[in-house]
């Protein structure tokens, strides 16, 4: 009997891994878009190898807060809004400020890059308003009929294409001598306001900003409902960890592509995103050739379109569950569809508004919303902190002792820099 129980488990836990992976790829799929096409890019483009350390401690700073989420909803079998809320009003409502504070504004961000492939692609003569205007119209539809399992499926396929080309680029750009090319060029200085501000908000969104565990969370529910399968704390972990690493990973890529064919050359990016996402396509081409530029423009485009398809969805989503902490009824099925289906509408509208003012300064646009998620980082970092450590997440769920304190180095670290942020922006 023993000898037969044994193969019985393991395979049992490979389908709990199997049956809980999604949410992570999701995420991966909801960070891969203007963080890495845009900022990691125009990182390497502009600093090189000078610094590569930023990516890799905006990564290592923000992994636990970000992992706390899909922990927390694997052990408690709710998402980290209801956490905020049975934690403490101040957090609850704090989190409710971050979240109206930044939303129209990271959705009009992830939309414009998307309505400027969009043009490079299709050419159409048309504006980034009436592209932007298309593409919500285009999500909003996806959504409304296809909801998760859609959004699940589209993101598997899309990031293995990208990964796969992103990285043959690398691979022939670092063979044609590349590299050395780039070592060898002097970086110019970035401990300066124009810097540091772009440190700021390349770190913001890189490799996605914190605000995800919250969508991760709830991710992780309706990953459950359709399997039918509570995911242990294993594996949820286990998604999140591929999720997380294919976002670095990803991340990693596009950086050293902006390093390897751009730094030194004398051309920076464009500020509207029309040319920009023309400059992202002659990248690949550079490197792969002419032949590949359809290929680049429509795996790009489609990368950038379900990037903002799934912050279309996930911003509905959580005023859903907002709603449902707050309201007299307990946020009955009913309702949650009625406010989610509400918000599809509402949050591209106001998102439009916002590109309507603003659609001509695209790098400014950007900048401006991935700093405000930075800023906002240390404070979604402490209440995750303090969900994941404290009496609603049971005890053999908590991290462990090494685990907290690296978690308050990181923790440390988000707060040392949004106050040189302030000092630089302010006093500087």
């Amino acid at each position: 009997m023993n000898k037969k129980k044994g193969p019985v488990n393991q395979t049992n836990i490979k389908n709990r891994l199997f049956l809980a992976l999604g949410p992570g790829l999701l995420m991966a799929g909801a960070a891969v878009g203007v963080s890495h096409l845009v900022q990691a890019t125009r990182a390497g483009a502009d600093y090189g190898f000078a610094i590569i350390w930023v990516l890799v401690v905006a990564v290592v700073s923000k992994y636990p807060f970000l992992e706390f989420g899909p922990r927390f909803a694997a052990a408690t079998g709710t998402h980290l809004i209801t956490g905020y809320r049975r934690m403490s009003a101040a957090a609850f409502w704090v989190y409710v400020a971050i979240t109206f504070g930044t939303m129209f504004i990271i959705t009009a961000a992830v939309t414009i890059v998307t309505a400027g492939l969009a043009e490079q692609l299709f050419g159409m003569g048309w504006s980034n308003f009436s592209w932007s205007a298309l593409i919500f119209a285009t999500c909003v539809m996806l959504l409304w009929f296809g909801r998760y399992p859609g959004l699940d499926l589209s993101m598997k396929v899309i990031i293995s294409l990208l990964t796969l080309l992103t990285l043959t680029a690398v691979l022939i750009a670092f063979g044609a001598g590349a590299g050395a090319d780039a070592v060898r060029t002097g970086a110019p200085s970035y401990w300066n306001a124009a810097g540091i501000a772009f440190i700021i908000a390349f770190m913001g969104w890189m490799p996605i900003p914190l605000d995800a565990a919250v969508w991760h969370s709830i991710w992780t529910g309706e990953r459950s409902k359709q399997t039918g399968s509570k995911p242990d704390i294993r594996a949820a972990r286990f998604d999140f960890d591929m999720g997380y690493g294919a976002a670095a990973f990803i991340g990693l890529l596009f950086f050293l592509l902006g390093t390897l064919v751009m730094f030194g050359s004398g051309v920076t990016f464009a500020a509207g995103s029309v040319a920009f996402s023309s400059q992202i396509v002659d990248l690949y081409s550079q490197t792969l050739g002419s032949w590949s530029v359809p290929l680049i423009s429509v795996a790009a485009f489609i990368t950038m379109l379900s990037t903002t398809l799934a912050v279309t969805d996930a911003y509905p989503r959580v005023l859903s569950e907002l709603w449902a902490e707050v309201s007299a009824d307990g946020g009955e099925s009913a309702t949650r569809v009625a406010v989610y289906r509400l918000g599809l509408f509402a949050v591209p509208l106001a998102a439009l508004g916002v590109l309507y003012f603003t659609s001509d300064a695209f790098t400014l646009l950007v900048d401006f919303a991935a700093s405000l998620s930075f800023i906002a980082a240390p404070v979604l970092a402490w209440f995750n902190y303090r969900l994941i450590t404290g009496n609603q997440v049971p005890p053999e769920a908590r991290p462990s002792k090494g685990y907290r304190i690296f978690s308050l180095c990181c923790l440390g670290f988000l707060t040392l820099f949004t106050v040189i942020w302030f000092y630089w922006r302010f006093f500087s």
